[in-house]
């Protein structure tokens, strides 16, 4: 099955969108590293001109396709953008350090720094980036082999990444310790833009947490325009947490696709704080019988941000299970968009399914758009949905404050507790403290 969650716009209609899009396919940099080994080299080079040759066909989307219907770009589309050429030297990273995590994986503007990275190859494991790396001959088999690579924006990121982390691990093995991958963006004179690019191969039996971090150094506006692809083989679990932390004037458009074997077991933690405008697109492809999926989301935006989350689950076998809880919270002027699919066909009998979202608006002008789908066609499910809109209970604060506990500390108080379902899920409790900190200011 394929899902189709991006409106993709043609070159026929003739506006000035495909010509911006032509535009940030120019920008894109040639791989011609001389750690790139030769054999690695053809089929990278036409995985990368294929997308190209897609991208030419396709166009930025607008509110008239109905997948963007809430998010308009015109923002990005009004924004210049250059390659960022990791100009800042950057030699401390001890703010963004997770003590669990021993291999670390760091990308400045899409490209690997290695003085910055505890890279690991040993046996039954690898965790390093794509160009130069020792493991690069079997990722053809994988990387951009998911289904929805044509998306625009995807096939964008696939035809101008510079390198990638890559993760593979070995069948049967189990990596105890998380592998963080953290992702840094510069912006000084000019808005860079970048294409970090993630691949995660976990074999049969296996099992692997991976932390996906995005940050930024400084305020300036930049584009960051990510793809993670994960494979779990039959038996596999990956537990996955993915945390959006950009500055107040980035763009920031994500993908993050999965494909899971019988079996399998995927977790998936996404927090999304930060960006002037921001976009996940989650999508998920059960293909195997008895695998299970887990989605929890946490939006937190204020002020002008907006924030869209786009997730969709495919089950195609008897026996799936789903659970997925996405939560909002949005002050100020501040808009959330949430669009949550589940695709159960008539082969995917006895699917067990559960989707909620929660939104909590904090200011009058706050707006949450939200629409939770089902699309089922098997006749012997057990599928449910719904999502609520509520405000901060006014009885619960005062009955804080009665108990001598000051009006703001009391709101930060009950916005932490509804934050904290989500929070309490990611295998890190420096992270977590870390967002809650966020959250709590």
């Amino acid at each position: 099955m394929t899902i189709q969650t991006s409106g993709v716009a043609t070159v026929q209609r003739g506006d000035e969108r495909a010509a911006y899009l032509q535009s940030l396919l120019a920008l894109r940099p040639t791989i011609n590293s001389p750690s790139l080994q030769p054999e690695t080299q053809p089929w990278l080079q036409s995985l990368r001109d294929s997308a190209a040759a897609r991208v030419q066909e396709l166009a930025i989307p607008s509110t008239r396709d109905e997948e963007w219907r809430f998010t308009d770009l015109s923002p990005l589309v009004q924004t210049s953008f250059r390659v960022g050429d990791r100009s800042p030297h950057i030699t401390d990273i001890e703010a963004f350090k997770l003590p669990e995590a021993e291999c670390r994986l760091v990308f400045i503007d899409g490209i690997f720094a290695p003085e910055l990275s505890t890279p690991v190859a040993q046996a039954g494991m690898v965790a390093g980036n794509l160009i130069g790396g020792q493991y690069t001959q079997p990722l053809q088999h994988y990387l951009g082999k998911q289904s929805g690579t044509e998306e625009v924006f995807t096939a964008l990121n696939t035809a101008s990444f510079q390198d990638g982390a890559v993760i593979w691990v070995s069948k049967n093995q189990s990596i105890e310790q998380p592998i963080h991958l953290l992702f840094i963006s510069t912006s000084q004179a000019d808005s860079t833009i970048s294409h970090p690019r993630c691949l995660v191969v976990a074999e049969a039996n296996s099992r692997a947490t991976v932390l996906e971090e995005y940050v930024s150094l400084d305020h300036g506006g930049y584009f960051t325009n990510p793809v993670t692809e994960i494979w779990l083989a039959e038996n596999a679990e990956v537990n996955h947490t993915r945390v959006q932390r950009d500055n107040q004037a980035a763009f920031h458009i994500g993908k993050t696709a999965v494909s899971q074997a019988r079996d399998s077991r995927y977790t998936c933690n996404a927090v999304s704080l930060g960006g002037k405008l921001s976009r996940h697109n989650l999508e998920i492809y059960q293909t195997g019988e008895q695998t299970f999926t887990a989605l929890n989301g946490l939006t937190m935006i204020r002020g002008e941000q907006l924030s869209d989350t786009h997730s969709a689950i495919a089950l195609t076998k008897p026996y799936g299970s789903t659970r997925q809880l996405h939560k909002c919270i949005i002050d100020d002027r501040a808009h959330a968009v949430f669009n949550g699919k589940v695709f159960v066909p008539k082969a995917a009998q006895l699917t067990d399914a559960g989707q909620l979202n929660r939104n909590l608006l904090l200011s009058s002008k706050a707006r949450v758009d939200t629409k939770p789908q089902l699309e089922i066609v098997a006749d012997n499910v057990k599928c449910t949905h719904g999502a609520t809109v509520g405000q901060l209970d006014a009885d619960e604060i005062f009955y804080l404050q009665s108990r001598g506990i000051d009006a703001d500390t009391a709101r930060n108080l009950l916005i932490y507790a509804f934050a904290y379902e989500i929070l309490e899920q990611i295998p890190s409790s420096a992270l977590q403290k870390t967002l809650a900190q966020l959250i709590s200011n």
